[in-house]
C-alpha cells in the first residue's frame, strides 16, 4: 500500500488484532494526508489510467460498497419483514418484524407499522436476515449506474 493515506484493518500490526477482533476495520485516515499527499489506492483501473476503490476522491462522491446498510437504504419505504434472534432470552428467542422500511444505518434498522404507527429500532446484531415482497433496488443511482449487477 504505498503512500496511502488510509489504514486499513489490522495492517502494520505485528500480533494480534486489538482486542482479539479477527476482522479488518474500516478504513482510519493516517496523519499526513493534505495538498501535498493525495490520495493513492490501488484497485480496478480507471480510464484516465488511475485507480479507483472507496478512497474519496477530491470533487467526486465515494464509490458505494455493498453492505447491508447500503442495499437497505436504496429500499426504503419498502414493506420488509425482517428476521431477528435474541440469544438467552427466556420469553423468545426469535422474533419477526414486519413494516416499512424508515431507515438503515452501520448498526441499526428503523421500521414502521402502518396499520399502528409504531415504529422499531432494531440492531443489526440480533439480524438473521430480511425479505422483500417486492423488487430491490441495487444499483447505486448516484455513481452512474455502477455497481454491484445481478
Amino acid at each position: 500500500m504505498m503512500n496511502s493515506p488510509y489504514k486499513i484493518g489490522n495492517q502494520g500490526m505485528t500480533s494480534q488484532a486489538p482486542y482479539g477482533y479477527p476482522y479488518p476495520a474500516y478504513p482510519v485516515p493516517t496523519m499526513g494526508m493534505g495538498a501535498n499527499n493525495p490520495p493513492v489506492s490501488s484497485g480496478a483501473p480507471t480510464p484516465t489510467g488511475g485507480l479507483q476503490t472507496g478512497v474519496n476522491v477530491p470533487g467526486q462522491l465515494p464509490m458505494e460498497q455493498s453492505y447491508i446498510e447500503n442495499i437497505l437504504r436504496l429500499n426504503l419505504g419498502k414493506m420488509a419483514t425482517i428476521y431477528m434472534t435474541y440469544e438467552n432470552n427466556s420469553q423468545w428467542n426469535a422474533k419477526i418484524f414486519k413494516g416499512k422500511l424508515e431507515a438503515a444505518g452501520r448498526d441499526h434498522i428503523i421500521i414502521s407499522d402502518p396499520a399502528t404507527g409504531m415504529r422499531y429500532l432494531l440492531l443489526m446484531v440480533n439480524l438473521d436476515y430480511i425479505t422483500f415482497d417486492e423488487e430491490l433496488n441495487y444499483m447505486y443511482p448516484y455513481t452512474g449506474g455502477v455497481g454491484p449487477r445481478r
